[in-house]
């Protein structure tokens, strides 16, 4: 047996241990211990691992040898090259490209003298900066979570066994023309999460906070005569600061900014920062410069108009590194989202240049009320993350900026940036497209919330996190303080609320205390400037804002949860937002779906959510609720928040005139917009003439334009007095602007002007002749005078064939009549109350059962009488019903009377109609709304006229497939086998006269289709050659109840009603 190991009293003892507290410190002091002679394995012998707390696991360590935050700005070598902007002729060179890579599943694992010039890496492969590594097929892969950590929660401390290192490596050579450099800096615009940087084998530094800059000095690593500067970084999956960047999005990880070597000269300038004051009247202002020198130099500042004229052309010489000016600029042209008029201010210092963007206005509360220049402002915004679907957060600048073109294309006006700062080209773009900013701190922590205890003792009210907290507030307001777009600070997102968000809101001020601040997360507003709610209802958000004596004011920072089918019920919003003048407005949750594209087994394309890539920890599809789809192109609920935000809208028409609001911030309709009238009824639209519209409607009121007796007009053009017709009203440009072309249109109302057609009325245009009958066995066959034959099964009563007289062994019904009360689950439904009940009631299992059936030929008349009971399996609720079939030579009526009772009835239904297969339909024609989409709380963006398309056209692909697809408010729908507006080529026609809301879907899905796939690859192989036809009388709502108020009472299909409907088929 081996000897017994003791320890005495004259052995040394030593060696590195790892403490689990950074409050802790290591005992490195020499101990004598009494014991044996047995002797002790040598120093030598002993290794512990790590040696020491991990920076990227160290609270005490935010920052190693990073530079001062500053402004971002690129230095030139004259006045022209700064005045053109393009960086490739700055004193900067972009070290972006393919770089060398290799990842290993943690730091302490791999090759860790990569940064060695003479190490290795032959056998790398190659990886594109930016980018992040798991979407370049490296690592784990992506990973979806919406609150949840991915990795055991043990603040501030992350696995040291699972946390993937990335290891960059790349060589560059200094440019010529830049050797004249005093000072090298290496700026790091986004690393997620942490990194090490060494340059030719030389240590240079450490930073975290991914969605902030991190900058170096490198002057005594660089070799200027080298072609191989050896330039190594060690990224790190996780960090400390993970635990406070969990935003509801992908986690990935990687450099996905660009990495640029800047060239600093001997005198050159450290930071600046520009405010402009606008005085009480808005009219004059004072630009207030604040500039830091690396040493006191003289310094010219020049101020150039739009045109490029001079305002104002000064020089000064400082006694300090350090000093502040201000200039006085009359009348200024003032920046707004709807005039982003800019000036060009170029500060000169030496030899260098740098030129910025600036816009002349004033942010602040008016009695409370949110105003800029004097002027009340309602935000008509979107929640905005950086998202692509092929780099993740790795953003191509054109795809940027389509995505903000696209925002103004569609009446948005603002932005919040959520929830960290973006790419700094996104502000730049805002600047001069015209659009608000909230910029948001890159801050986090939603998950602590689920881990058990106080969520805000973990970090937002730890002292510990003090500084973590501040820096994020520092880096923003730092970068950012120049950008006119920018009239918010936010403090972050979903970090519940504590002491360390009063130090960054004291941190904030202390720079800038010229805009507000904001942060959802002190519900009280007991630190920040305004009050903010997520999700609140339109009727608890209006209780806040009818408060009395209130200061500040109520902004929505995150609504209308855009997720699937959606949103609906956007409207009541709004009109709320321009009742209140406590109310800001909102930013719909959010811009884009998150889909990451992807490949299946089988090779097909589709764009992936959360589960996709495998994780064990994930929260599916919730990662897909934005206006546009993964690849950014526009939703159906875009369309419809665009409608619902018009900046002009049409109240009503009345004597010869419409009336109109207003709903510019600033600008006057009559300035800049022409309008056009027309008139639509069933199958014809005719073209009205311009319309004048009245100058100086003042932002937020209304006024009448004059547009004459439309009665007179409807008639010389031979409209009959019993048509159903419609005002259309549209606003468009009259010039183009940097977003926008010469007739844009900007805002189309509707305004009936008289009603649709009875049924009654319509049953009364029928021939005195009787329809053909026949009766062999069990069948009934009815035939109209078009040739359709309508064909009863007289033991069930079931509608089973239609046929036409030409080809009568052709039965084109696939799957018969059947009154239905389901629709495929939405995003709002299963994440609402809702779908489950539906669900749990079992209303997708309902099925028809007969008790009865009459069949009886009256004068020119033939009815079949058909008594069922609607019911589930299981439960015993149910709907009785009769409904009668009546034919003429015209048509088959189709008349319901349906009674729902029992125990477990659900509260509502989402859908009362009929659903049936057809054979044969390329086409559908119908008079409603249309293109696109529409519900009952979703439909404002679609107008009512005669529209037409194949059967694919009416279906919305879905990234996760649910009920699409749906017209309302339809009077008639046509299922062709060709284009036309007769009899031939009709193989269906459906009337329901002046039914309110009535509705219709045709797609080559069952609602068991929809349910079951959860892609739409999934859902392409069940494709069917027939089209299933749903005939709806009611349907129910959308509502956002994935993520905020379901389906609002007013738009529920309630069931506690007795229902008595019918149609006409033809």
């Amino acid at each position: 047996m081996p000897a017994e190991l003791v320890i005495r009293t004259n052995t040394n003892l030593h060696m590195d241990m790892y403490v689990n507290s950074p409050d802790l410190e290591v005992d490195t002091r020499d101990t004598s211990l009494c014991g044996s002679s047995v002797l002790l394995p040598s120093a030598s012998q002993t290794h512990v691992q790590p040696k020491h707390l991990p920076n990227w696991n160290n609270l005490k360590v935010i920052h190693r040898n990073t530079l001062t935050p500053r402004s971002h700005f690129f230095l030139y070598n004259s006045e022209k090259d700064a005045l053109a902007g393009d960086v490739q002729r700055s004193r900067s060179l972009l070290l972006s490209g393919l770089w060398g890579f290799h990842l290993t599943n943690g730091p302490f694992n791999g090759p860790t003298d990569f940064f060695d010039p003479n190490f290795d890496n032959s056998k790398w492969d190659l990886i594109k900066v930016p980018g992040m590594w798991q979407l370049q097929g490296h690592g784990k892969g992506p990973q979806y979570t919406n609150v949840n950590y991915p990795f055991p929660v043990n603040p501030p401390h992350v696995p040291y066994d699972e946390n993937e290192c990335g290891r960059y490596v790349t060589k560059f050579a200094v440019p010529e023309n830049l050797k004249d450099t005093k000072q090298w800096r290496l700026r790091f615009e986004g690393v997620d999460s942490a990194f090490s940087v060494y340059l030719n084998g030389k240590e240079i530094g450490y930073s975290q906070g991914s969605r902030n800059p991190s900058e170096f000095d490198i002057t005594d690593a660089l070799i200027l005569d080298s072609e191989e500067n050896y330039l190594a970084v060690e990224v790190y999956q996780w960090s400390d600061g993970s635990y406070i960047e969990d935003q509801d999005q992908w986690w990935l990880s990687g450099i996905f900014r660009d990495v640029w070597l800047h060239a600093f000269p001997s005198v050159h300038l450290e930071d600046f920062h520009v405010q402009t004051i606008l005085d009480d009247d808005y009219k004059d202002a004072w630009l207030k410069l604040h500039v830091d020198l690396n040493q006191a130099h003289c310094t010219t500042v020049k101020l150039l108009d739009i045109e490029g004229n001079t305002v104002f052309h000064v020089s000064h010489t400082p006694d300090k590194n350090s000093f502040q000016v201000q200039y006085q600029v009359k009348c200024p042209h003032k920046w707004t989202a709807e005039t982003p008029y800019l000036y060009t201010l170029v500060i000169s210092v030496g030899e260098v240049y740098i030129s910025h963007k600036i816009g002349f206005r004033r942010a602040e509360l008016v009695d409370g009320v949110f105003c800029v220049n004097g002027n009340p402002v309602k935000f008509r915004g979107v929640n905005r993350h950086e998202h692509h679907p092929e780099s993740g957060r790795a953003v191509p600048y054109e795809f940027l900026r389509r995505d903000l073109l696209l925002m103004k294309y569609f009446n948005i006006n603002a932005i919040r940036t959520s929830h960290y700062i973006n790419d700094t080209r996104l502000y730049d773009l805002a600047n001069e497209l015209g659009l608000w900013v909230i910029s948001e701190a890159d801050l986090e922590c939603h998950g602590m919330g689920e881990v058990g205890g106080d969520p805000a003792s973990f970090a937002s009210d730890n002292p510990a996190w003090k500084d973590a907290y501040v820096d994020r507030a520092r880096q923003m307001v730092m970068r950012d303080k120049n950008h006119p777009c920018i009239i918010m600070w936010s403090l972050g997102n979903e970090s519940f609320y504590g002491r360390n968000h009063q130090a960054m809101y004291d941190e904030i001020k202390s720079i800038d205390d010229t805009r507000l601040i904001h942060y959802e997360g002190d519900q009280d507003a007991q630190t920040v400037d305004i009050f903010s709610r997520m999700y609140t209802s339109v009727d608890d958000m209006i209780k806040h804002a009818e408060e009395k004596d209130w200061k500040k004011p109520f902004v929505m920072c995150e609504y209308a949860h855009a997720m699937g089918n959606g949103p609906g019920a956007i409207k009541e919003y709004i009109d709320a937002f321009y009742k209140y003048p406590r109310l800001m407005g909102g930013f719909v949750w959010e811009w884009a779906n998150h889909g990451l594209k992807t490949n299946n087994a089988d090779g097909e394309v589709y764009m992936a959510y959360g589960g996709d890539f495998g994780e064990e920890v994930h929260d599916f599809n919730f990662v897909m609720d934005g206006l546009c789809f993964a690849n950014h192109s526009p939703t159906p609920g875009l369309l419809e928040y665009s409608k619902a935000i018009e900046p002009v809208q049409v109240l009503g028409y009345e004597r010869g005139e419409v009336e109109i609001i207003n709903r510019f911030d600033f600008l006057d309709p009559a300035d800049h917009l022409r309008c056009h009238w027309e008139i639509i009824s069933d199958r014809s639209q005719v073209i009205g003439r311009e319309v004048h519209i009245p100058e100086g409607i003042r932002p937020h009121t209304k006024a009448k334009m004059f547009i004459g007796d439309l009665g007179k007009f409807i008639g010389d053009l031979g409209i009959a007095s019993t048509a159903e017709v419609w005002l259309r009203i549209e606003f468009s440009r009259r010039e183009g602007t940097q977003w926008s072309y010469p007739g844009q249109l900007i805002a189309a109302s509707q305004l009936q002007l008289t009603p649709p057609k009875s049924l009654a009325f319509l049953k009364t245009i029928s021939t005195l002749v009787g329809p053909r009958v026949h009766t062999k066995g069990h069948v009934l066959s009815v035939m109209l005078r078009s040739g359709k034959i309508f064909g009863f099964n007289t033991l069930d009563g079931t509608l089973f064939s239609l046929t036409h007289a030409c080809s009568p062994h052709l039965n084109l019904l696939s799957e018969p009549p059947t009154l239905d009360f389901y629709r495929a689950l939405t995003d709002n439904d299963r994440g609402g109350r809702f779908g489950k009940e539906w669900t749990e009631r079992r209303l997708h299992q309902t099925r028809n059962h007969f008790t009865r059936v009459t069949t009886t030929e009256e004068g020119h008349v033939c009815k079949i009488i058909v008594e069922s009971r609607v019911a589930p399996p299981v439960l015993a609720w149910s709907v009785d019903t009769v409904t009668t079939y009546t034919l003429t030579s015209e048509y088959c009526s189709v008349h319901i009377k349906a009674k729902p009772r029992g125990p477990l009835l659900p509260d509502t239904f989402a859908r009362f109609g009929l659903t049936f297969g057809l054979k044969g339909v390329k086409v559908v024609e119908w008079f409603g709304r249309g293109r696109g989409e529409s519900y009952c709380d979703k439909k404002l963006s679609q107008h009512v006229n005669t529209w037409g398309g194949s059967v694919d056209s009416l279906f919305t692909d879905y990234e996760l497939p649910q009920d699409c697809g749906n017209r309302t408010d339809v009077r008639w729908v046509e299922l062709r086998d060709r284009w036309g507006a007769t009899e031939k080529g009709r193989l269906l026609r459906a009337r329901f006269g002046d039914h309110d809301g009535a509705s219709f879907s045709a797609m080559h899905y069952t609602t068991k289709d929809l349910d079951e796939s959860t892609h739409p690859y999934e859902l392409h192989k069940r494709k069917r050659e027939d089209t299933i036809v749903r005939l709806d009388w009611f349907h129910h709502g959308l509502g956002t109840g994935s993520c905020g108020p379901a389906t609002l009472p007013q738009y529920e299909l309630r069931t506690d009603r007795e229902f008595d409907v019918e149609l006409l088929l033809d």
